[in-house]
């Protein structure tokens, strides 16, 4: 591999829209960010406009090449040019007129969020339905009263939830005129953001995705590797719809000549969060990743034989290469960053979320004060949408600092109930690799080293979503030559090790589990507590 070969990273998220170059040694030479607007018709639905999804996209790909390539830096949130700045993650100052080449593109994106579009024209018929929309909520009931959650899970991996595409698909051809008709004649297509963004990059040439994004479909068989028939007529989808299912590193085809001044191939695609999983190197049964912005995702590598969940937990493809499958453990926590920001925004206790890590470290312990941010209901192990929040524990000497490390700790307690659950399905990690905004704090890293025991690895690179695409990119462009070739590149920034004493730590997860308990009871769920 050579430093002058660079890779397009498009990263297509849920309420913006970014593009990162990076250099073969996993270094970003140049981002560029922009937001599109949500649409929220009903309550419990969301919907983007996919022509926003695209010409975002498009312009923020076309500005991060062009500043890699020409001008080194960083492109600005809205497109503009803004050289060397980013904080250290967007480039070398000096990197101007470096003369690198971006030779690849990779696609990472929201997963789930549904699109439908006419094969001749390119058009969609309707709004994307987005991963957080709600209004199939209706169906999947109806399917749960057929007793069909469990096929669909043998099947799929996946639970039943209007989450997933599938009855997004049937809803959009049910309540378009004639979009049903068309179906069925096989003039159009469906896909996710991916799909979408694979066909408009080619001119309407190729209708595929990846095995990672096909797996969040609720219509794709994990253990076969198929679209299933099965499945297509419980959902009611027209085989004709369904896009060609690629490895997540392959010849996807080449960009448009128009849209980049020359023809790019398009050579990685995986779903966002198998995407950090590749971008933190977990290629080894076991490696688990898991992600902390607004809540957490966690994925563990479960290696080539999928496991159907006894928590409830979503079992899912990790990444497919030369046609050989991984698999992957998926769980998730509803409120991580989020309670931080309820401390600065609904309670103002904080004017940052930076002024945690201080306070929290001024203090032996909470005396006793666990917050429950159960503001949206528990995610896993209990499953309890009802839940709420709740802060226990408090006493006359109890106050700000100790609310606020409660807050803290309640997302490592939450990361040890999703592990246990992890190891009850599969085993315990011995590390952790960990990404997204809140692992800059290094309070709550060693809090959550201690109480999950384990070894917990913060990558020099954060943006693992964009760099595993890219590295799946490299794969396929030979600039990478193997797995091993990957690991070797991933960099670990900070590592912390559990110092706690074993009896002080299971004394914290025991006062936990009894606030989880009182939650739990408050909503009548006794039988899912600890």
């Amino acid at each position: 591999m050579t430093q002058d070969q660079y890779i397009l990273a498009i990263d297509q998220g849920t309420t913006s829209s970014r593009a990162i170059v990076f250099d073969t040694s996993g270094n970003i030479k140049a981002t560029a960010q922009q937001e599109f607007k949500q649409i929220y018709p009903q309550s419990g639905w969301v919907e983007h406009d996919p022509e926003d999804i695209w010409s975002t996209t498009l312009a923020v790909s076309q500005k991060a090449i062009e500043v890699a390539e020409k001008e080194g830096g960083v492109a600005g949130e809205n497109g503009g040019k803004s050289v060397g700045e980013g904080g250290g993650e967007s480039g070398d100052e000096n990197d101007e007129g470096s003369g690198g080449k971006v030779v690849a593109i990779g696609i990472t994106n929201q997963r789930e969020t549904t699109i439908v579009w006419d094969k001749k024209s390119g058009q969609p018929i309707y709004n994307a339905i987005v991963w957080q929309d709600r209004r199939t909520a209706e169906v999947c009931q109806q399917l749960k009263t057929q007793q069909l959650e469990t096929k669909i899970q043998k099947k799929t991996g996946l639970l039943l939830d209007p989450y997933f595409s599938a009855t997004k698909i049937s809803w959009i051809l049910d309540n378009v005129e004639g979009a049903r008709e068309k179906a069925e004649a096989g003039e159009l297509a469906f896909g996710t953001v991916d799909s979408f963004l694979l066909s408009r990059l080619t001119g309407g040439l190729v209708h595929a995705t990846d095995a990672t994004n096909a797996s969040r479909t609720s219509l794709y068989n994990i253990n076969s590797g198929e679209w299933d028939e099965e499945l297509l007529n419980i959902f009611n989808v027209p085989h004709s719809l369904l896009p060609t299912v690629n490895d997540c590193a392959a010849n996807f085809g080449v960009s448009d000549k128009k849209y980049f001044g020359r023809e790019i191939p398009i050579l990685g695609i995986a779903g966002d969060q198998q995407a950090a999983a590749i971008g933190q190197a977990c290629f080894d049964k076991g490696d688990t990743k898991s992600t902390y912005g607004t809540g957490c995702f966690a994925l563990m590598n479960i290696g080539k034989d999928p496991v159907t969940s006894s928590k409830r937990l979503l079992t899912t493809i990790a990444y497919q290469l030369k046609g050989e499958t991984t698999y992957a453990l998926e769980g998730s926590i509803f409120i991580a960053g989020a309670a931080v920001q309820w401390l600065r925004d609904e309670l103002q206790m904080i004017q940052s979320a930076e002024e945690t890590e201080s306070i929290a470290s001024s203090l032996d312990d909470t005396k006793g004060v666990y917050l429950v941010p159960a503001f949206t209901g528990l995610g896993a192990p209990y499953w309890e949408p009802d839940a709420r929040g709740a802060l226990v524990g408090l006493s006359r000497g109890s106050g700000r600092a100790e609310i606020i490390r409660a807050t803290l700790e309640s997302v490592c307690y939450q990361t040890h109930d999703l592990m246990e659950a992890m190891a009850a399905d599969a085993s315990l990690p011995t590390r952790l690799k960990v990404d997204g905004g809140m692992v800059a704090n290094n309070w709550v890293m060693q809090y959550l080293s201690d109480i999950l025991n384990v070894e917990i690895d913060r990558p020099k690179v954060t943006e693992t979503t964009a760099l595993g695409v890219a590295f799946l990119a490299g794969l396929q462009a030979g600039i990478y030559s193997s797995l091993d070739e990957l690991r070797q590149t991933w960099q670990s920034e900070k590592r912390f090790l559990p110092s706690m004493a074993e009896e002080h730590r299971a004394e914290k997860i025991k006062g936990w589990e009894r606030a989880v308990t009182n939650v739990l009871r408050g909503c009548s769920n006794i039988d899912k507590a600890p």
